[in-house]
């Protein structure tokens, strides 16, 4: 489009100084994560539930958590030291297609196989209703979990992208979407967002009743997403603890120290990175009035999709301005059937594509309005799990050098585009 490369050819695009966010460092060590979770067992007494012979569901969810396979891989040999036969089961909602194949790829691009768990990986979206809520509605879960000896739920605890409750992301809601495949998953939106916190409370205690849950592992991570603590939880303490840690987990979140913005140019967005393509607790592009938080930002730019999503391009209707790079990616069966489950179409909307990602930024810069054209207020980042180092354009620079969080690692360097207008 001729007249649109011309109208972002007449917007100068400031130099990008890069910057360091600090953010509090605690973590534990991949190389203490089995003892920990060996310690965790005991306490909790979940290794005593386990009995010879039994078969024990695990949970595998399609989130990018760090150490997860070496978390999946621990439990299972603490499993077979019970004499027990572990098995991981995907446990993903409407993700990967809804289709087990899809469940395999993500699992596969996780390093969550037989091979490196050293137990059988089993996919598929057979569900059984286990059970009814306290208001009639009819509770879906894996077939394999619900037929197992055992169920033991793994997941990390954080807040949710879409509504704000008691119980967010973690094991509650692994209970009552993710192990539910996509059809307890739709049946758990079926009031929408609005009433999700709700229905994952009363979804997940369900499951808890009817079937048997032998506990779970909460994994709380820091703000560079490394793991920070393990808990072992008994049922009972799933239902009691998981609220405190899920504020632990909120403080712990990182932040964009710059706010507010003209432009958010987001590199990379995918399901690996946040079930909504990009965190909107960072980026504060939600896609439901049931969530608040992040930067505002006038114009969102998304550069690129990850290797790792699949084509999925859930969320990237938030964003105004996209590449035909990224666009190119997208697979349509990855994204909508995920969409379909949540009921938030928004996600899925198609934003402005451009050439490059040059232009993406001039035509994003040219749409913001009431800012200073010779000093706007942008920030870049590599995805939303990763914001420790990120770009500022000089506007920040002040805010930056009094910021006791932020170090300033270079001066103010040009865009590095290619001849086509891509940075890479």
């Amino acid at each position: 489009m001729k007249i649109v490369s011309t109208l972002a050819q007449q917007v100068d695009l400031p130099e990008m100084i890069k910057v360091r966010q600090r953010f509090p460092d605690s973590r534990l060590e991949p190389e203490r994560i089995p003892d920990v979770l060996g310690q965790e067992f005991v306490r909790s007494g979940i290794g005593s539930k386990i009995k010879p012979g039994e078969k024990i569901a695990i949970t595998a969810g399609s989130r990018g958590i760090k150490n997860i396979d070496l978390i999946l891989k621990t439990i299972v040999k603490l499993i077979r030291e019970r004499q027990a036969c572990p098995v991981i089961v995907a446990a993903m909602g409407s993700h990967g297609g809804a289709v087990s194949a899809g469940q395999q790829n993500i699992l596969d691009s996780l390093n969550l196989t037989e091979k490196s768990l050293g137990c059988s990986v089993v996919c598929g979206t057979e569900t059984i209703c286990i059970g009814e809520t306290p208001d009639g509605k009819e509770v879906f879960l894996s077939k394999t979990a619900a037929e197992s000896d055992g169920i033991l739920i793994v997941n990390r605890i954080k807040p949710h992208t879409s509504f704000r409750g008691k119980y967010e992301s973690g094991l509650m809601k692994m209970m009552a979407i993710g192990l539910a495949q996509q059809k307890g998953a739709e049946a758990c939106h079926r009031d929408g967002f609005g009433g999700m916190a709700y229905n994952v409370e009363s979804f997940g205690k369900t499951v808890l009743k009817c079937t048997n849950v032998i506990g779970g592992i909460g994994i709380i991570e820091n703000a560079m997403e490394d793991t920070c603590e393990l808990h072992a939880f008994t049922p009972q303490e799933i239902v009691e603890l998981e609220p405190v840690y899920l504020e632990k987990a909120k403080a712990l979140m990182p932040k964009i120290y710059f706010d507010p913005l003209d432009v958010l140019i987001v590199d990379r967005v995918g399901k690996n990175i946040s079930g909504d393509g990009m965190d909107p607790n960072i980026t504060g592009t939600f896609g439901t009035s049931f969530a608040t938080g992040g930067v505002t930002a006038q114009r969102v730019v998304a550069l690129d999709l990850t290797d790792e999503t699949h084509g999925s391009a859930v969320g990237i209707g938030m964003a105004h301005a996209i590449t035909q790079r990224l666009f190119r990616k997208i697979d349509m069966e990855q994204t909508y059937p995920n969409l379909i489950t949540t009921k938030v179409l928004e996600q899925g909307r198609l934003p402005m594509v451009f050439a490059s990602d040059q232009e993406a930024i001039q035509i994003a810069l040219r749409c913001c309005v009431n800012y200073d054209i010779n000093n706007p207020r942008i920030v870049r980042i590599g995805n939303t799990r990763d914001i420790e180092e990120i770009y500022i354009s000089p506007a920040l620079l002040p805010e930056a050098q009094e910021h006791p969080m932020v170090e300033i690692l270079n001066g103010p360097q040009k865009f590095s585009f290619d001849s086509a207008g891509n940075l890479w």
